[in-house]
């Protein structure tokens, strides 16, 4: 007799680690979108810095809900990474770009520009990368018993360029209001300048994307559509948000717009997650017929219950240590030199 419906804790923990690492990774990503617009390369100095302590545990996030999904729900390993190995490649290409450009850029004299560029472009297509393959998440697979049978490239059409877009968008609102509330002076006033036009963008893309996302797929449109529910808040709460941003770029307050711009994302994804429940591979399969046998999940759960405590502390610990503003002349760049 199954005690519990393990399928719906590991959704419930895949899902928790996918929103932790939008939240962490986005705001490193949004630095390194808006690095080649930066005021000064004294000001780039700054920005790295900002988040050279934290960059990489971020990622643990990535790892966590990878091996998760290939641990716990093995079809959509099956079904959904063969449709997706172009985007998922471009996914890791940038996130390999800008972690070694992250390492070699303090080090480098003469090519320093080059590795300008690596971060700025890895971040820029990583993130790309990550939009669209939510897009194509949203517009469903081709799968025939079990079996992707669609096209290499069937994840790229105009509905996930604009997701690809707008998380690119997003991501640079997420990290300007990071520099917001972790810089001061020049780069500071240089976010709290750029961070309405982002939050404009973001707003505009995220409008379009939900007024065409009915249009790719029926069952999103009649679980939003059908009769007026609860979920209708989602979007409310978002809104809200989003003119918390705004009113607090325009009183100047430094944390607010960062614990904002979080609140944007994660009733964003909430919402993104009602669209689809329970399907894990849309159109077709929920959580339940994805998912591994009962006695792999129960096993692999009792070894995360001693992990997950343990990255929530050293994680929580590490911001705890790098709190505080960082100021130019100070921090990695100091220590490579």
């Amino acid at each position: 007799m199954e005690l519990f419906d393990l399928a719906l804790i590991w959704a419930f923990i895949i899902g928790f680690g996918i929103i932790m690492y939008v939240l962490m990774d986005g705001f490193d990503l949004g630095i390194g979108i808006l690095f080649p617009f930066a005021p000064k390369e004294e000001d780039r100095d700054t920005m790295m810095n900002t988040v050279a302590p934290v960059w990489d545990g971020n990622e643990t996030w990535l790892v966590l809900g990878g091996a998760g999904l290939l641990a716990a729900f093995p079809l959509v390993y099956s079904t959904i990474l063969p449709a997706l190995y172009i985007g998922v490649f471009l996914l890791l290409a940038g996130l390999i770009f800008r972690g070694v450009a992250f390492e070699f850029r303090f080090k480098a004299r003469t090519s320093r520009y080059l590795w300008n560029w690596a971060f700025a472009g890895g971040s820029t297509v990583a993130s790309f990368a990550q939009g669209a393959v939510v897009g194509a998440y949203i517009q469903g697979f081709e799968i025939t018993n079990r079996v992707y049978t669609g096209g290499a490239l069937d994840w790229l059409t105009p509905f996930t360029v604009l997701t690809g877009f707008g998380l690119m968008a997003g991501y640079a609102l997420l990290g300007s209001t990071w520099l917001i509330m972790k810089t001061e002076g020049r780069l500071q006033d240089w976010a709290y300048r750029i961070t309405i036009p982002l939050l404009l963008g973001v707003l505009v893309v995220f409008a379009m994307i939900s007024v065409w996302t009915p249009f790719v797929d029926e069952a999103v449109k009649n679980r939003w559509f059908s009769n007026l529910s609860i979920i209708w808040i989602l979007p409310v709460l978002a809104l809200l948000c989003a003119f918390q941003i705004f009113r607090s770029v325009r009183n100047r307050f430094e944390g607010m717009p960062f614990v904002a711009t979080v609140g944007l994302f994660i009733f964003t994804y909430l919402g993104l997650i009602v669209s689809r429940w329970p399907y894990v591979v849309p159109p077709e399969y929920t959580l339940w017929d994805a998912s591994s046998a009962y006695g792999s999940q129960l096993f692999l759960l009792l070894g995360l219950l001693f992990v997950i405590p343990i990255v929530l502390v050293y994680t929580a610990w590490t911001y705890w240590v790098f709190r505080g503003k960082v100021r130019a002349g100070e921090g990695l760049s100091l220590i490579h030199i």
